[in-house]
């Protein structure tokens, strides 16, 4: 846990293995159940709300990770959700498409009513205007910032994934992709207080232990 929280760009099971001195196997299996142990401990909230509330901008946009076609076509190619607030946490979700019927309820599921929320163009977005102040930058015309209109910060943290993805972990199976996906949101969302990252994993310990 000490080497994941220490880490930015994750820890393969690889270094793992040659720390501590254990089968790769063995490695493999501690890191699969620490990266399940941070998604549990980080959780999830509801994000964002209506103006009257202390509540911040939303970013929305979604990415293909895994597989060679860039359009998204290669069977191994999963399709993550991203929701992030300004200045506060990210959440991540592995989805089956990027239609409007697939993304749907899990942006109603996280967005509070009434928040203000950044995507682009894309059109499985639009039915976000119903019950959102929704603003969209369009990309295909080069149209990347209008004032607060942006999404940045989640492009930013696509950016970061992938290349920790491809230079840390080289391939990963859709299988065990959310985990992943568990490990680089808890890292973000502490990321104002690292220093308390391995602290939150411990001090859980009890309640882990305690439950049914």
């Amino acid at each position: 846990m000490f080497l994941f929280c220490a880490s930015r760009n994750g820890v393969a099971a690889k270094e793992v293995q040659r720390q501590i001195g254990v089968t790769y196997k063995t490695a493999w299996r501690m890191c699969r159940e620490v990266r399940r142990y941070m998604g549990y401990v980080d959780g999830d909230r509801e994000v964002g709300g209506p103006p009257q509330e202390p509540s911040k901008i939303i970013e929305v946009d979604d990415t293909f990770l895994g597989g060679k076609s860039r359009r998204g076509l290669a069977p191994n190619k999963a399709v993550i959700l991203g929701i992030i607030e300004r200045g506060g946490d990210v959440l991540l979700r592995i989805v089956n498409d990027r239609t409007t019927l697939t993304l749907r309820p899990h942006l109603q599921r996280w967005l509070k009513p009434g928040s203000l929320i950044m995507s682009d163009e894309a059109r499985e977005y639009r039915f976000l205007g119903v019950v959102h102040d929704h603003q969209t930058v369009n990309h295909s015309d080069k149209e990347y910032v209008r004032g607060i209109v942006h999404t940045n910060n989640i492009e930013a943290f696509w950016a970061h994934l992938k290349r920790s993805m491809k230079g840390t972990y080289i391939a990963v199976s859709k299988k065990h992709l959310q985990k992943y996906l568990w490990e680089f949101e808890f890292r973000h969302n502490l990321r104002h207080s690292p220093h308390l990252m391995l602290d939150r994993l411990l001090q859980a310990f009890p309640k882990v232990a305690l439950s049914p």
